[in-house]
């Protein structure tokens, strides 16, 4: 088991967010979190990130407990986190932001391998490496919000809304560029409100309500249920 959540309790001051999330990752795997708006979804991915403290429960990675290790060597540990609202930097050129994603690695050479890496996966950021990511469309900015997230070379990724404000199309591209870095050897714990994408490549998913899971399955199982059609997926 690569990642295990036992009894989340977070508040956010009086707001108790968290109310007993447990659930776990194995090695390779796609996990989804689906979930209305203010379900607490995002909450789960800054408690592992280190960017929230649990008032009680427990997370642990590779066997290593996370709550009292600082959010920068969570990120040593290899637990990167693409936050919601993508969060790159809109004054530093595309290269500069991808530079950032690297800060844990001091080999010039390795680091310079990662980008052009980066760039094959995203040609769009290619073209764009000398423009300002405030500058960038929607899309772009989340490829490279992602890309950023792989300069640091995630064992696991936390992918928070990757497909918020996109069109159809993109929002398809992102999903295909999920499913491949997961083929690479990526774990991936992903949130997400497009359920039905998000179920669609998930290899097992967690349905959250106010701060409670109620729901698991595999992707397929869940894609199927009359409930989840009916809360998640449109009625169809």
């Amino acid at each position: 088991m690569m990642l295990h959540v036992e009894n989340l309790q977070v508040y956010y001051g009086a707001i108790h967010a968290l109310k007993g999330v447990s659930f776990h990752l194995d090695k390779g795997e796609v996990v989804a979190l689906i979930g209305a708006n203010g379900a607490g979804k995002s909450t789960v991915l800054k408690t592992i990130s280190g960017l929230l403290r649990p008032r009680e429960g427990s997370v642990t990675f590779e066997g290593q407990v996370l709550e009292e290790v600082p959010p920068q060597d969570i990120v040593r540990k290899g637990v990167i986190h693409v936050p919601e609202g993508r969060k790159i930097f809109p004054r530093m050129t595309v290269t500069e932001n991808l530079e950032m994603g690297a800060y844990i690695h001091a080999d010039r050479a390795a680091i310079n391998r990662d980008m052009e890496s980066v760039f094959e996966r995203f040609p769009r950021l290619k073209e764009r490496r000398n423009q300002l990511g405030g500058t960038l469309s929607g899309g772009e900015q989340q490829m490279l919000a992602i890309g950023r997230g792989l300069m640091a070379h995630p064992s696991l990724l936390l992918l928070d809304e990757p497909s918020m404000g996109l069109s159809p199309l993109l929002v398809e591209q992102i999903f295909d560029i999920i499913q491949d870095i997961n083929e690479q050897g990526t774990s991936i714990l992903l949130v997400e409100q497009n359920a039905q994408m998000a179920l669609a490549i998930a290899d097992r998913a967690y349905v959250l309500e106010t701060g409670k899971i109620v729901m698991q399955g595999t992707g397929d199982d869940l894609l199927q249920d009359s409930s989840v059609i009916e809360a998640y997926l449109g009625g169809h």
